[in-house]
Parts: structure tokens; C-alpha cells; sequence
């Protein structure tokens, strides 16, 4: 069975750098009977005073390693989400959408699970935002992150063109809807909701199994892959879109994919902090 030219799910992935998974990996909760028992935004490490009057340098370079995981994350993911595609399109369907869909998953389960402790493993700009509208990531964090997981999932699909050499690209791994614009819309606004309602639910509320973050958002992305890759090409993410957008040339309705994400995340952020409190 050879997939659709619209089954280019993206993994969107991701978990935010909250309360109790900082980046650093430290534990940040609060005793279960204390009255600040509720989710509040990170208080990050590079925030700590340094001795010697270091503690710009030391944020500095905090920074930086957050940032570089995040481009290194984001990379990785869409090289394996895209080799995925083109093999299985190359090769007649031989992973078909669950197979597909499942690389997805696993590839978000195993980049999540190594970074999280790092940057918070966002690798992906809608992540980010609304992480930084709710607080859980430093407003100026923002711009460093967002600017790396473009770069590192425009390099990806680059790379994974160079490599394998698919004949129309564009057709097999760029997010091309095959529905109207107000369809395409809601259902990325949707599917980014439940992806950032799971992941706020496993990250930032200290009740939550921490252990379990990066299968909740693996499990959240097949899921969604599954039912919408073959209608909008399951993007949840700017920068899978606009990064094989880029290398391919195609740009078919693609503001949809860089507003639709962002705020199905705020609002699906929005609603479980609303749901917990």
C-alpha cells in the first residue's frame, strides 16, 4: 500500500523544561500539603547566582547547551520522520501509515526521554510559544529556541533530500492538506491541542508520573498521525512544515500550519491549567 502524498505526519514533540523536570534536572516540587502545591512557571537554574560574580557566564553557557539540544533534537526527529516517508513511498508502501505513525511515536519516545533534562525537549515552535506564554519557559529563551528548531528541521529535510534522492519530494514529505483551509485549520488546531493537553498534564503538574512524558507525547503523536496524516499531513509543528516546505518548494496553504499549531498548543496548554485548578 503506498501512502498519500498527504501522509507527512510531523512529530511534533516535545515537553516542556516545568516545575519538577527542570532543565537541569533538578526536582522542583512543592510537599503535597503545601499551599503552593500547583503548577508554576519554571524557576530555570541558569537563574541561580553564580559565586565570583559568574552567574551571566553561566547562563550564557546554560543557554547554549539547551539551545544546541534543541537543534540537535529537532534534527534528528524529522531525518527519521522523513526517512520514514520517503522509504515507505519509495519502497510501495512498506510501512504503510501505522508503520509510519509508529516511527513517529518511537522517534518522539526515545529524543524526548534523552533531552528532556536538557532544554526541556520542546523541538517545536508551537512547544515553545505556549511554554512561554504560561510561563514555563523565560520569554527570552523564546527567540533562541523557536531560531533552532527552524534550523535544525530546515538541515534535516535538506540532508534527507540529499540522501535519498526522491523523485517529487515535495508530494511525499512536504504537509500538503487535502482538504479545504477551514478543515485543514481546525484539525491541526486540534490535534495540537491534545498533544500539549497530554504533555503540560505529564510535565508541569507535580502529581504526574514524570517517568512517563515521553511515552504520553510518543503515544500522542502516533495517535494523532493516525488520524490526520491523511488529511492535512499531521504536522503539529511549524518547523516540519517550513522546513520541508523549503527544501521542496511547496508552500500550498502553509500560513494554515504556521498559525493553526501555535494556538491549538496555547489553547490545550490553556485548558488543562484551567481543568487543574
Amino acid at each position: 500500500m503506498e501512502l498519500s502524498r498527504s501522509v507527512t505526519m510531523d512529530v511534533s514533540l516535545s515537553i516542556p523544561a516545568a516545575r519538577g523536570v527542570g532543565g537541569d534536572g533538578t526536582d522542583r516540587r512543592a510537599p503535597r500539603n503545601s499551599p503552593s502545591f500547583k503548577i508554576v512557571p519554571l524557576h530555570d537554574e541558569m537563574a541561580k547566582p553564580s559565586p565570583g560574580g559568574r552567574g551571566h557566564e553561566r547562563a550564557a553557557v546554560l543557554l547554549a547547551k539547551k539551545v544546541l539540544a534543541e537543534l540537535l533534537g529537532t534534527f534528528l526527529l524529522l531525518f527519521i520522520l522523513l526517512s520514514a516517508l520517503i522509504l515507505n513511498a519509495t519502497h510501495d508502501g512498506a510501512l504503510g501509515l501505522l508503520g509510519v505513525a509508529a516511527t513517529a511515536g518511537l522517534a518522539v519516545t526515545l529524543l524526548v526521554a534523552s533531552l528532556v533534562h536538557i532544554s526541556g525537549a520542546h523541538l517545536n515552535p508551537a512547544i515553545s510559544v505556549s511554554m512561554a506564554v504560561y510561563g514555563y519557559l523565560p520569554r527570552a529563551h523564546l527567540a533562541p529556541y523557536m531560531a533552532a528548531q527552524f534550523l535544525g528541521a530546515i538541515a534535516a529535510s535538506f540532508v534527507a533530500k540529499a540522501v535519498y534522492h526522491p523523485a517529487n519530494p515535495g508530494a511525499i514529505v512536504a504537509t500538503v492538506p487535502t482538504l479545504g483551509t477551514a478543515e485543514t485549520f481546525l484539525i491541526e488546531f486540534l490535534t495540537t491541542f491534545v498533544l500539549l493537553f497530554v504533555i503540560v498534564a505529564h510535565a508541569t503538574d507535580p502529581k504526574a508520573v514524570k517517568e512517563l512524558i515521553a511515552v504520553a507525547a510518543g503515544a500522542a503523536i502516533m495517535m494523532n498521525a493516525l488520524i490526520s496524516a491523511e488529511s492535512t499531513g499531521a504536522s503539529m509543528n511549524p518547523a516540519r512544515t517550513l522546513g520541508t516546505a523549503i527544501a521542496t518548494g511547496t508552500y500550498t496553504k502553509i500560513w494554515v500550519y504556521m498559525v493553526a499549531p501555535p494556538l491549538g498548543a496555547i489553547a490545550g496548554t490553556g485548558a488543562y491549567i484551567a481543568l487543574k485548578h
